[in-house]
């Protein structure tokens, strides 16, 4: 299974690193990682739009080609071949890494909803998303392209790790990273997002948190959202069926719930656990000692403003990143990279090991 941080090393004094900082072992030697820097909380420009390319139509042949024939080893649906709708990984002619999602045949039966849809999403472009390339639409095959996320799901590193759990700076900066970019979507109209979990948040190949276009999309037919387990749904989803910007809040609730607990708490149990003053149960023990009873406490009360049964006593996004901006106490955050010269600082007997995952559990 999989470790949080499939690439992550601890010093022997204890401090934690991210890419583009400079980190010193005990024994005073440097290197340079490669994950992108962080610069003001919470208040990051996106002034690099041009990294990615214009949204394009794709032929099914292309898609077939980058994906081997869609090969069963290129699945990376959290499911496999039994997912609805199935992942996999490819590469372009140019070399672009992709990930390629194809519904099933009766998913889209409306092609022209599916084009409309898919050109909205695609227009997106931000540093907090796996942003959304291209589509095909061809006879009745619908399929969406983005930018392949190589390190796994928040799922993954949260319930499945390996070699040591996720440490609270990561999930502070997840946190952070995801209400980030709910903000932006709703910037750019695209307020509602469909069965928001831990699957949908991904990580790049530097290790930085991204939130799944996919999840932006309608979902097909009838503009509904839909929920795996209805123990997370919103309340106001199993009264109309129907999903609104505060589900979505809801939804977020939900993840700082995995972030504290490291687990996939109900929220109604959760709620008990906080109404009791329970928070021990609520707060994963793995985490013991790496945060203030204050900062605890933060987290807890965001994450029961985000569950009220009441829509209007929810926060928006820009509440949230409010409130988790002055959380994040480190600047660098310890991530993922194959950079030769972290790799070798990883061989360094000061540093822990790690451990190389494959597939990354799209959710679909």
């Amino acid at each position: 299974m999989g470790c949080q941080c499939s690439r992550l090393a601890t010093c022997c004094s204890g401090s934690r690193f991210q890419c583009s900082r400079l980190a010193t072992c005990c024994s005073g030697s440097q290197f340079k990682a490669a994950v992108i820097e962080v610069p003001d909380v919470g208040k990051e420009e996106n002034t690099e739009v041009d990294l990615w390319p214009a949204f394009r139509e794709f032929t099914f042949e292309q898609l077939r080609n980058a994906t081997s024939g869609f090969a069963v080893e290129n699945i990376v649906s959290e499911h496999g071949e039994k997912a609805p709708n199935v992942v996999y990984k490819g590469k372009l002619e140019n070399q672009t890494r992709i990930a390629v999602k194809r519904f099933n045949r009766t998913a889209w039966p409306d092609a022209r909803q599916f084009m409309e849809e898919a050109r909205s999403v695609g227009q997106l472009r931000d540093l907090r998303l796996a942003n959304l390339l291209g589509c095909c639409c061809e006879e009745d095959e619908r399929l969406l392209v983005t930018e392949y996320m190589p390190n796994e799901t928040l799922a993954k590193h949260l319930f499945h790790w390996d070699a040591q759990p996720m440490k609270w700076a990561m999930r502070l900066r997840v946190a952070l990273h995801l209400a980030e970019a709910l903000e932006y979507c709703i910037s750019k109209g695209r307020a509602l997002y469909h069965d928001l979990n831990a699957y949908r948040v991904l990580f790049d190949e530097d290790g930085n948190p991204r939130l799944s276009t996919f999840g932006l999309m309608k979902n097909s037919r009838d503009g509904k959202s839909y929920s795996t387990n209805l123990a997370f749904t919103p309340p106001e989803y199993l009264r109309t069926g129907r999903i609104m910007p505060e589900s979505v809040i809801y939804s977020f609730g939900t993840l700082l719930l995995d972030l504290l607990s490291g687990k996939h708490i109900p929220p109604s149990h959760a709620l008990d656990l906080i109404k009791n003053r329970n928070l021990e149960m609520l707060t994963d023990s793995c985490l013991e000692g790496q945060f203030s009873n204050n900062d605890g406490t933060e987290l807890v009360r965001l994450a029961s403003r985000c569950l009220q049964s009441e829509l209007r006593e929810r926060p928006n996004s820009k509440f949230l990143i409010a409130a988790l901006a002055p959380l994040q106490k480190e600047t660098a955050v310890s991530s993922f990279t194959d950079e030769p010269n972290l790799l070798l600082f990883l061989a360094n007997p000061c540093f822990g090991t790690f451990r190389v995952l494959s597939g990354s559990g799209y959710s679909v």
